[in-house]
């Protein structure tokens, strides 16, 4: 009985592992050759180089003044009363007043 740790290795095997070796130096060499990345990511570009629906991305203070004026349109329409779909009859109320109206419906079912 011969002990197999002696034995060489099979052409197939070297033959893959060469292939293999070969596949991925193919690969390093396609990308370092056509991948280029770009300098600037599109949050950070300048404000000329934007689209209009993204010119609130140009600055610090562009995305500060629209998280501000949405967080003020947000505190106006939870604390007033409207129309969300006035065909379907559907409408916002104040967040108190609704949960007034939820606790007389559902405490008076006790």
């Amino acid at each position: 009985m011969s002990d197999s740790s002696d034995t060489p290795a099979r052409p197939v095997s070297l033959i893959t592992t060469v292939f293999i070796l070969a596949l991925f130096v193919a690969f390093v060499f396609v990308v370092r050759h056509f991948y280029v990345p770009t300098s600037t990511s599109p949050q950070n570009a300048a404000a000329e180089n934007l689209s209009k629906e993204l010119e609130w991305k140009a600055t610090n203070a562009a995305r500060r003044a629209t998280l501000q004026d949405l967080r003020a349109n947000e505190a106006k329409q939870t604390n007033s009363y409207g129309w969300v779909d006035q065909k379907a009859g559907i409408v916002r109320l104040p967040i108190d007043r609704a949960m007034e109206l939820t606790a007389a419906k559902y405490g008076a079912k006790k």
